[in-house]
């Protein structure tokens, strides 16, 4: 079909795309944790006898999360295990403050590690990213949970690395792959809506890329986007009442306001495709997944190379998933009449 050419093109998108996320902070979402992390990933664990943290330096970094979010939540563990596994428990110490998604807040979460001269900055989510990059040109800033850094730092030119002292790992799961499972789980849909938050750039991207696949194989789409939460009941009763399925991508706002999305799609019956497993957790069908646990993981192997082993953070590469999964919600399957292909994985729920 146009595997060929949507894989470099998604590869290319790839690299400029922005997992945009509200950032902000409040008073009382401040947590400092020191030494292990819960290791409940999958991710590739470094063999701490490797390390070459042999000066046994100490190193404290700041970490500012949007707010709290199974696959941010995920992201935050891999990287302090990965740094914890690496430097040693007693050569690192964490100061994990969550943002509670108020951007004004992740501004100064961000410009409090800067004043306490910390040695690298985690932003988890775009928001944070692009708020520790405003605070500091000096202290390392490595992202994760980012969907695209070249549109959250605004990189016309982008070559896959900024040039700057920001780096990471993104979020990105292939758009194409993502409108592809649409098909193949409703191939006789004529009208898909698109669901997103207008403030999120990086839902916006994904929106972008999603809509270009649909019209490549002539299926007709409808935006329905939300300035905030707010907006999401109303919005949705629209779209259900005039779309077959819908997309919602990679969207905080979305993540955090599942169950109301579903109390509306559910009951009309319309299908959703997630661009990540926490939102098709709530109320989704099907998703085509990444680790969090796995780039956040990731990064904290990056965080390890510029501490350690002195690495031009300027010149490292934005790093993406090795791989993808795709899960279906098997509830909510269920309730549609909605079997799946043997190839789909049903995501586990907390009872």
């Amino acid at each position: 079909m146009k595997k060929y050419q949507k894989l470099l093109s998604a590869a290319m998108a790839a690299a400029m795309t922005v997992s945009l996320a509200a950032c902000g902070s409040n008073d009382s979402g401040t947590a400092a944790s020191t030494g292990n992390a819960s290791d409940t990933g999958t991710g590739t664990q470094a063999d701490a006898s490797d390390a070459g943290n042999s000066s046994g330096e100490s190193f404290t970094i700041g970490i500012c999360q949007q707010l709290e979010h199974p696959a941010l939540d995920e992201a935050t563990e891999g990287f302090q295990a990965a740094l914890t596994e690496l430097l040693g428990a007693d050569n690192v110490t964490f100061d994990l403050q969550n943002a509670q998604g108020e951007q004004a807040n992740c501004a100064t979460i961000c410009n409090g590690f800067v004043s306490a001269n910390y040695d690298l900055i985690l932003a988890n989510a775009t928001t944070a990213l692009q708020c520790a990059a405003a605070a500091t040109s000096t202290i390392p800033v490595l992202g994760t949970s980012v969907t695209d850094y070249a549109t959250a730092l605004d990189i016309d030119d982008w070559t896959g690395a900024t040039g700057t002292n920001v780096s990471g790992t993104a979020d990105l799961a292939p758009i194409d792959q993502q409108e592809d499972m649409l098909l193949e789980l409703f191939p006789d849909a004529e009208m898909v809506g698109i669901l997103y938050c207008s403030a999120e750039p990086n839902s916006s991207f994904q929106a972008q890329q999603f809509e270009q696949y649909l019209e490549e194989d002539g299926i007709a789409y409808q935006e329905y986007t939300v300035a905030d939460s707010n907006d999401i009941a109303s919005v949705v009763q629209s779209a259900v009442s005039e779309v077959d399925v819908i997309y919602i991508p990679t969207d905080n706002t979305m993540a955090g306001n599942t169950e109301s999305i579903n109390n509306i799609a559910l009951p009309a019956g319309v299908p959703i495709i997630a661009g990540e497993a926490g939102i098709c957790s709530g109320c989704g069908v099907a998703t085509l997944s990444i680790s969090y646990y796995d780039i956040g993981y990731t990064a904290g192997e990056m965080a390890y190379d510029v501490l350690v082993n002195g690495a031009d953070i300027s010149t490292m590469e934005v790093k993406y998933a090795d791989s993808v999964t795709k899960q279906y919600n098997a509830d909510i399957c269920s309730e549609l009449g909605i079997t799946v292909p043997d190839d789909y994985t049903a995501i586990e729920t907390e009872e």
